[in-house]
């Protein structure tokens, strides 16, 4: 019972999520890209760059449509049955939502520079949602999930290099300017993207500490902060002496108290601190946040 309720929990998720993300990246789309001829990346991106460039005329939105069919094909094909079914969803929303907005009526005076801006800030938006389901928009973000499966190459800088190239594609219709400006789309849509996969994780640090005094540091962890840790056996590089080296996992508002109980106890202590994005496990799964 608890885990066909999880299920269905996990599956309004993904739908509330993949409703809510093709809303946004269609919505950019139509308010931000098409109205100023950004050249972004993803399906929009890719249809204002190759409009002038066919020997045919076809309009950009019809366009759109025959590249979100091609890249599902290719989806369905590499990705499996799972993620062609939730990316089939995309698919046939993403064209609805596009024809319901274009009936919204919208003329306004924009710097060039914001639009693309926000563009990209709204698209990642909508990407991180759907690609947080492991589904796809349909469109120009399939190519990097296929080579992500293959290279294991980070969505994020894929999508970054797929849209690049996107843009390079307008270079000979529309000018270097019309390309710098695409890029401002490029790098807000890949940053967006990233803190939207991260967000709702718990932020943490990952700490090493090397000290003669480890006992007595570990013993502080435990009582004041109330942190596991864990002693890994390291010998040092230049002298060939056994150097305890601990790890632990803290809250990121722990780490004041934590550089202070290690100078007390010692100054000369060696201490490498980085950020962790996801921590799960005993202690970090109560859904704390800070």
């Amino acid at each position: 019972m608890g885990e066909t309720m999880i299920n269905r929990k996990t599956i309004l998720r993904d739908v509330v999520f993949l409703m809510v993300g093709n809303l946004l990246v269609v919505s950019a789309v139509r308010f931000f890209i098409l109205p100023f001829n950004i050249l972004s990346g993803g399906v929009a991106g890719l249809a204002v760059a190759l409009t002038p460039l066919l020997p045919f005329s076809i309009a950009t939105d019809t366009l759109i449509n025959i590249i979100i069919l091609g890249t599902f094909v290719l989806g369905a094909l590499f990705l499996g049955k799972k993620f062609a079914m939730k990316t089939m969803f995309s698919s046939i929303i993403y064209p609805i939502y596009l024809e319901l907005l274009l009936l919204i009526e919208f003329d306004i005076t924009l710097d060039p520079l914001l639009a693309s801006l926000y563009a990209g800030i709204i698209f990642g938006v909508g990407l991180g949602l759907v690609f947080r389901t492991g589904a796809s928009t349909g469109g120009m973000d399939i190519p990097p999930l296929i080579i992500h499966k293959f290279t294991g190459i980070k969505v994020a800088t894929l999508v970054m290099i797929v849209d690049g190239l996107t843009i390079l594609l307008g270079f000979t219709a529309y000018g270097l300017e019309a390309v710098l400006i695409g890029l401002i789309s490029v790098f807000s849509t890949t940053y967006t993207i990233n803190k939207v996969l991260v967000f709702g994780g718990i932020k943490a640090k990952t700490v090493f500490i090397i000290s003669s005094y480890y006992l007595d540091i570990l013993d502080e962890i435990h009582k004041r902060l109330d942190r596991g840790s864990t002693v890994i056996e390291a010998t040092g590089g230049f002298t060939g002496d056994e150097r305890p080296v601990i790890l632990s996992v803290i809250f990121s508002n722990q780490y004041p108290q934590l550089q202070q109980l290690v100078q007390e106890i010692d100054p000369n202590a060696f201490l490498i601190v980085s950020d962790a994005t996801e921590v799960k496990g005993e202690g970090f799964n109560t859904g704390y946040r800070i």
